[in-house]
């Protein structure tokens, strides 16, 4: 039995009925791969029964503590079924794009099942019409809430169930389940009180370390030497949400966003994606004459977890990252968030990420549920100015091919959470040579997917022109200081 921590639970009592708090992958599969060139459904229940008795995210459920009075538990209890959690369904004809991308969005606004482990994964047939997919491929689409995984350790999940080879009954040792005993209300009311007594305590452990950072960028910010995103304008993202969902995304060539980021010195594969979006809102909202004369500014996790730490659950930080939505030129705007970048990441390392994270522990379970529902009703966030516009979050992928169940992953996508007040959700990630940008929205605030899709796409194009044409301009200088100096 593990004790969610303070963030971890976090995600649990944010959630609202417009507000699932859960985290999805997407993979489309080419089962010509696979022995015999085809995989069967109760072969991908067998090899995911297989790997999810490893994981233990996958066979724990929630215990709460009576009143609320503590963080939840993880208990393993035995009773995990595999033919609930993995279903099997088929896209309508013709099956293409469009209807993936609604099937999807309808998927993943719906909420986990408390009562059972925190993930399910849909086997989605039909997508004939999907262009660039092979015919006879098929998707698998896996919801995990937030509480249990971050994108990182969701990274570290994707490896854990998918193989190297297209041999997927290759020898596995068996995994040791280790069944707790259900706790008592008893037993949850002492661990609680236990924890009550420790808190004061643990709250000066976490102050004493934390302080000198905050003081290191007060003082930064005071003299100017740090400097922080202010001013962020309200947008048609940053009021109250639906229960629906939209998605789609865009597949780019990794070389061409490394071309991007190599136009800009000391730029980063992540500048050159926040730029892309920063462009794609700057059309997506002139179209719709709602644009801002102030930038957008974007939330951006950062990863905090040590090589050794497999623990699962959440070990991440923010900053905020002012997208220069504001600047229309390409190359501009890349050099803007570059520095926007710098300024973040500088002020993030003053005050320490894992400070940033600490702070989590003490968030009191009772009052911030009812705290999440309240807001929701009252449509707060319709009233409070905005910390962020969107979340722009980067997990790179492998570079390797991926097989499952003896399939070959052809494209990989993902979805996050979108909750009142931050109604536009960015999951960056790669694979195999691609670069893809997946956005997840309100359907109420976002009508048109498919238009910010295009978006997303001229944002991409018109960089990787400007960059063509700064890399010409520079072998050009290059040349005619060569020339000069024979």
């Amino acid at each position: 039995m593990k004790q969610l921590t303070g963030l971890d639970a976090s995600f649990l009592y944010m959630e609202t009925a417009n507000a699932p708090m859960h985290i999805s992958g997407l993979g489309i599969y080419d089962p010509s791969t696979a022995p015999g060139g085809k995989v069967r459904f109760k072969d991908i229940i067998e090899n995911t029964n297989n790997r999810a008795l490893g994981l233990p995210v996958m066979t724990q459920t929630l215990v709460t503590v009576p009143l609320g009075l503590d963080h939840p538990y993880w208990v393993t209890d035995g009773a995990y079924d595999p033919e609930f959690h993995i279903r099997h369904i088929a896209l309508p004809s013709p099956g293409d794009w469009r209807q993936l991308c609604i099937q999807v969005a309808r998927l993943h606004a719906r909420p986990l099942d408390r009562s059972k482990p925190l993930w399910e994964l849909y086997v989605i047939e039909g997508l004939d019409n999907v262009a660039g997919v092979p015919r006879g491929s098929f998707a698998m689409f896996t919801k995990t809430h937030h509480a249990a995984i971050d994108g990182t350790s969701g990274m570290e999940m994707t490896a854990a169930t998918h193989d190297l080879s297209p041999d997927w009954k290759q020898p596995h040792p068996p995994a040791a389940i280790r069944v707790d005993n259900h706790p008592s209300t008893l037993e949850l009311l002492l661990r609680s009180s236990v924890n009550t007594l420790r808190t004061p305590f643990h709250f000066v452990g976490v102050a004493r370390n934390s302080v000198p950072g905050l003081a290191r960028a007060a003082a930064g910010l005071s003299l100017g030497r740090l400097s922080r995103v202010k001013d962020i304008p309200r947008t048609r993202f940053n009021g109250t949400v639906s229960p629906h969902r939209v998605f789609d995304a865009i597949t780019v060539p990794l070389d061409g966003v490394k071309k991007i980021k190599n136009a800009v010195p000391g730029a980063t594969v992540n500048d050159a994606a926040i730029t892309i979006v920063g462009g794609a809102l700057r059309k997506y909202l002139a179209a719709h004459d709602e644009l801002p004369h102030a930038s957008l500014a974007a939330m951006a996790p950062i990863n905090i977890r040590s090589d050794k730490d497999k623990t699962g659950g959440n070990l991440v930080a923010s900053m905020t990252v002012s997208i220069r939505s504001d600047i229309e030129a390409p190359m501009a705007r890349l050099q803007a968030v570059h520095e926007s970048s710098r300024h973040a990441k500088e002020l993030t390392n003053a005050v320490g990420a894992k400070a940033m994270t600490d702070y989590t522990q003490f968030i009191p379970s009772t009052l911030t549920a009812q705290a999440a529902r309240l807001a929701s009703r009252w449509g707060l966030a319709n009233r409070i100015s905005p910390v962020f516009n969107c979340v722009i979050t980067n997990v790179p992928g492998p570079p390797i091919p991926l097989y499952s169940t003896g399939a070959k992953m052809v494209a990989s996508f993902g979805t996050g959470p979108v909750q009142d007040g931050l109604g536009l959700f960015h999951a960056i990630g790669s694979y195999c040579g691609q670069f893809v940008i997946s956005a997840t929205s309100c359907r109420q605030m976002m009508p048109d997917p498919e238009f910010y899709r295009q978006c997303l796409q001229q944002s991409f194009d018109e960089l990787l022109a400007a960059a063509g044409n700064t890399g010409g301009k520079a072998k050009a200088k290059t040349r005619a200081r060569s020339r000069a100096g024979a």
